[in-house]
This record gives structure tokens, sequence and C-alpha cells, in this order.
């Protein structure tokens, strides 16, 4: 698949971050990982990002690494294509990228670079590393210190033929009209904020129809039909879905730091396909919030 393949991929339909699976010591699982993945893959997503944000992928050892990736791509193919997460400082992303080419991937979600501020000359030097090193397509995350303006995306996707996607996670909303605007059909664009659906519809309105689903891990069924219902307009079904199930979620993910990854892991076990613990510095869910979200993933029926 080539770059412009993908982006044609990423364009529209409905994307997720499958959890990463550990077993009771903490330790990756993959038989655990492909059975998430047989079960997910035929509802529909047009995308899956291996060892995503969800996916854990902060705390995943240069050893995980590979063998994630290389499960996902193997369990996958012919499916659905994998996007494997890659990040950290510009060497170590680049390590991960050519691994990840290696072994498959259809492209790459480069996440934000490490803990250090940098100018955007800097970080649009990272950017420009990380892509130049591989030519399968690649997607830039803008989130945490990860802050390209348009000016700078508009210079990179000149340097960078391959450099095919634009992720927000950040919900300024004059910089994402002035990125979309000037850049155009240049990339595919896609929401990424947490609990993406919450933004979706007034996303669609900027431009941005596409975006990652992570309560696609346990409710599959139900994160398609919202996303269908954002497609065709139907505000009744978005209303009340928000209503129902994604407002009173977030009153639970937002209770404590690091919950957008462990409340999805919680409903993953909720709902029969337990992935494990988080590891830490991440935290479980407390026992009340553990019911409350039981009770909000039963309401929504059979998936």
């Amino acid at each position: 698949m080539n770059p412009q393949e993908l982006k044609a991929i990423l364009s529209s339909g409905l994307l997720s971050f499958p959890v990463t699976d550990f077993d009771q010591q903490g330790d990756f699982s993959r038989s655990g990982y492909i059975k998430r993945l047989e079960w997910l893959a035929p509802y529909g997503a047009k995308a899956l990002f291996a060892a995503g944000g969800t996916g854990e992928f902060f705390s995943l050892t240069p050893q995980e690494y590979p063998e994630v990736i290389r499960t996902a791509v193997d369990t996958c193919a012919g499916q659905v294509p994998i996007l494997a997460g890659v990040g950290g400082p510009t060497r170590q992303a680049i390590a991960y990228a050519q691994e990840a080419e290696r072994l498959g991937a259809k492209g790459l979600l480069l996440l934000p670079h490490y803990l250090t501020e940098a100018s955007q000359d800097g970080v649009a030097a990272h950017v420009e590393q990380v892509c130049k090193s591989v030519k399968i397509g690649v997607v830039v995350y803008n989130r945490n210190v990860c802050r390209l303006t348009a000016s700078h995306l508009e210079q990179l996707v000149e340097r960078c033929p391959n450099l095919v996607g634009y992720k927000d996670g950040l919900g300024d909303v004059e910089l994402m009209v002035s990125i979309r605007r000037r850049l155009g059909d240049r990339l595919a664009y896609l929401g990424g904020l947490p609990t993406a659906e919450v933004y979706a519809a007034a996303y669609k309105a900027l431009g941005v129809p596409v975006y990652s689903s992570a309560v696609f891990n346990f409710i599959p069924r139900t994160a398609m039909r919202f996303y269908e219902a954002v497609s065709r307009d139907d505000h009744e079904t978005v209303g009340k879905l928000i209503d129902d199930f994604f407002l009173p979620y977030l009153d639970i993910r937002n209770r404590r730091k690091g919950y957008a990854v462990s409340i999805v892991k919680a409903g993953a076990r909720i709902a029969g396909h337990d992935a494990g613990p988080v590891r830490a510095p991440l935290t479980e869910l407390l026992p009340d919030e553990y019911e409350r979200l039981a009770a909000l993933i039963e309401k929504q029926g059979a998936q």
C-alpha cells in the first residue's frame, strides 16, 4: 500500500485503537491480543492503530513493540490495514518506524516526541526525519508538545510526500480551521481528542469527518452506529447516544488523569474481552466507577 492509497483509506470511515493485552503479571499476551483483533476486525473500522496511545505505546519495551506490531499485522492481514504507533526521541521513533515498516504495517501514527519542549522548527525537523526514514505513509499527531502550525505543516508536506495525514488532539478550533483551509485535500484529517464522539459532529462541520473511536474496543456495534448517525446528520440518534452514554462515560473518565486508557480496558473487561491490567503509572478504575461503567455498557445491549 503506497502512501496515497493509505490517505484514501483514512479519508472516510471509522478508525480505532485496540488496547494492548497484558496478562495478570503485566506481560504482553499475544494470544489475548490475537483474540481481540479477531473480534474487532469484522466490525467495519477502516483501519486499526496498533501500539497507539490507547494501546499503551508509552509503556511498551523495545522487545515488546515488534511483537505487538507483528501480531497485529499477521492477524489482520487481508481484513483491515494496520498503522503502527511510533514516538519518543527522534532516533527511537525512527527505529520503531523502520521496524514497523519491515513488519508490514501499512502506515505510521507519529505520536508526540518525549517530554522536552521544542521550537516549531525543531518539531518539524523531528517529523521530517521520521517521515524520510520510511516509504510508508505517516500521520502526524498534533497533541501535547507537538503543536505544528499550518505554515510548518505546509512546509513539511512539500518535503515529505509520504506525510499523508494529520490527527488533531488539541481541540484548538482556530488552528484546525487554519490547517484545513491552508492545506486543503493534501492531507487526510482525523479527529483525535479523547472520546472523539463528543466532538464528532462539530469536527465534521469543520471538514474533518473521520475520527478514531476508543469505545470501539468494547461497544463496537454502538461505535459504528454513532459514526453512521454523524455521517448522515441523524441528530436525534447522535443526541440520544451522547446523553445516554457518552456524557455519563465522560463523567467517569474525567475523574482521574490517565483514565482515558484505564476506562477503555475496564470496558473491555466488562464486555467479556479482558485485556488485563494497565501498566504503571496508569491506575485502574475504582470499584464504584467500574460498576457505573458496567451499567452504562449494559444499557447498550449485546454487541
